[in-house]
């Protein structure tokens, strides 16, 4: 195995610690596929279970096309164990004799392949890329050490991830309490629609501090979590926004209105904006709360159930895979509306718990495998 230096480290090169067995892959149509008890592989995972396979042993898929390709939270690389079937969407490596199945797939999952991948719309690590990756040399024993560590962090952090998701639990449980299910009016308050309790996709026009050369906040779909929060916003002119993207301001309620995006989640209370502004993705619906009738965390955590977005599911429009929540769905949707002061008392407890849970995070930073590979 050739060992070069790069900062004081030693390094080898992936084509020379593994076998690369991307020519045993083979892509099957999902029409040609044949259900049975094997996984079926692509870029990011699981895709389908098939009834026979090609691979029985210890791997690691690498994304050679449609990868989370610069993700801090999504790997690039992942292990897998046994019998599967491998498409043409993953490179398929076998570490050599001296190499950790486990420390080669944690050195590559956040692996950073800046200038390495290519492709406008659908990035892809060539085999050639792939091949002069390096992983940092290392002894049998530093590396399982480095193992042991890296699945200890792990622990802890799915461990705080599922006290967050009770937390999370706690607000709708809170919810139910006082308002009942949405959709529903358990609480004898009476139905109406939506569209009356909030302005649904208000024109930027309205907003008079609006200006040539001002700050504002820009935040595409990626920087929206799946939990209620804007994780980054960058700062632009309105200027560079003002045509092509979605505007909404402080205290607005930010709902993704594609699939998947609108499935797993992806909303949004929109606070801490550059000036009170935002401008972001044109994928979003956004529900403005109207002052003395709803409270956005109280409109935020409605929208958020379950059931209110299996309804909007249903009621999606569109072709298969841009399929999109109509606005009209959005205004029409009846609702039971409670006392504003009943809601302003909810989004009190909710400020609390978010307290509790950014402490919950700040007891554990996000250590990144870099720090430890």
């Amino acid at each position: 195995i050739r060992v070069c230096r790069d900062d004081d480290m030693d390094m080898m090169f992936v084509e020379d610690c593994c076998q690369i067995l991307d020519s045993m892959r083979v892509p099957i149509t999902a029409s040609d596929r044949e259900e049975g008890e094997y996984p079926y592989y692509g870029a990011n995972g699981i895709q389908d279970y098939v009834a026979d396979y090609i691979f029985d042993d210890e791997l690691v898929l690498l994304a050679e096309d449609g990868g989370n390709f610069g993700s801090k939270e999504r790997p690039i690389a992942y292990r897998v164990s046994g019998k599967c079937w491998v498409n043409n969407h993953a490179h398929v490596l076998k570490p050599k004799d001296g190499l950790d199945v486990d420390y080669l797939c944690y050195s590559l999952m956040f692996y950073k392949v800046d200038g390495m991948v290519n492709g406008a719309t659908r990035q892809k690590l060539t085999q050639a890329a792939m091949r002069k990756m390096q992983i940092p040399s290392r002894s049998m024993d530093e590396q399982k050490y480095i193992v042991d560590e890296l699945n200890r962090i792990i622990r802890i952090k799915e461990q705080r991830q599922q006290e967050l998701q009770l937390l999370d639990d706690l607000i709708k449980a809170r919810f139910v309490e006082l308002f009942g299910f949405p959709g529903t009016d358990e609480k004898g308050w009476g139905l109406r629609p939506l569209g009356e309790c909030c302005e649904i996709n208000p024109k930027k026009v309205s907003d008079k501090r609006l200006a040539s050369g001002m700050q504002v906040s820009f935040v595409p779909m990626t920087a929206v979590s799946e939990n209620g929060a804007i994780k980054t916003a960058e700062k632009k002119t309105y200027d560079e926004v003002k045509v092509g993207f979605t505007y909404f301001a402080e205290n607005d309620v930010l709902f993704a209105k594609i699939t998947p995006c609108m499935e797993n989640g992806k909303g949004a209370v929109a606070v801490g904006l550059c000036n009170g502004i935002g401008f972001g993705s044109t994928e979003f619906h956004v529900l403005r709360p109207l002052n003395g009738r709803s409270n956005p965390y109280w409109l935020y955590s409605l929208i958020s159930f379950d059931t209110f977005r299996k309804d909007a599911a249903a009621n999606m429009t569109g072709s298969a895979g841009q399929r999109r929540v109509p606005s009209m769905f959005l205004e029409k949707y009846k609702i039971t509306l409670p006392p504003f002061e009943l809601q302003n008392q909810f989004a009190d407890f909710v400020h609390q718990v978010d307290k509790s849970k950014f402490v919950l995070q700040k007891t554990f930073q996000i250590i990144h495998y870099s720090d430890i590979i």
